[in-house]
């Protein structure tokens, strides 16, 4: 059977996170209409093409998003999300060190060098300090599980076993 979107197979989407020094190239979500990242700090990427493989999304999306062409980077895991209020997404988790070109205006919000130990202070979703916190413990290739009742994360696994989730809690 085909993975039709909209049809209970889910999304499959790139995030990536572009990395220099200290900081992560973050996407302040604050121009789209009817955005779920609305007023969110997320990495750069979005969802997959007819036909595209993970590492292919992830160049066009970090190109149309950032003007940057990725050289180097790195696929570090899955994050599957599950959530009352939209369908299932498949988020292939990037890395990157490496890109040619100029950093674009991004139409979908305002792109910000952010140092990763200010991360956390951002407005951003629950569950991504928990593999913020894998890609900065450089953790091999995972799987993780987010379950959202709304904007609050009920619920994460890593692996197949299960993550605290009281607030920005620690992977572990």
């Amino acid at each position: 059977m085909a993975n039709v979107p909209g049809k209970g197979w889910g999304i499959h989407t790139t995030l990536c996170y572009l990395e220099r020094g200290d900081s992560y190239l973050m996407l302040y979500r604050v121009k789209k209409e009817n955005d779920a990242n609305q007023g969110k700090y997320v990495g750069v990427g979005g969802k997959f093409e007819d036909g595209e493989s993970p590492e292919e999304c992830v160049i066009r999306e970090c190109r149309e998003e950032t003007g940057l062409t990725l050289t180097d980077y790195r696929y570090r895991g899955i994050v599957t999300f599950v959530s009352d209020r939209w369908g299932a997404e498949y988020m292939h988790l990037f890395t990157a060190t490496g890109w040619t070109g100029e950093e674009t205006v991004c139409d979908e919000g305002e792109l910000r060098w952010i140092r990763k130990a200010d991360l956390l202070q951002l407005p951003m979703w629950e569950g991504d300090a928990i593999f913020l916190k894998l890609l900065e413990e450089n953790v091999p290739f995972f799987s993780l599980k987010l379950r959202y009742e709304g904007e609050r994360l009920a619920e994460a696994a890593l692996n197949g076993q299960p993550v605290p989730v009281s607030g920005k809690e620690e992977a572990g």
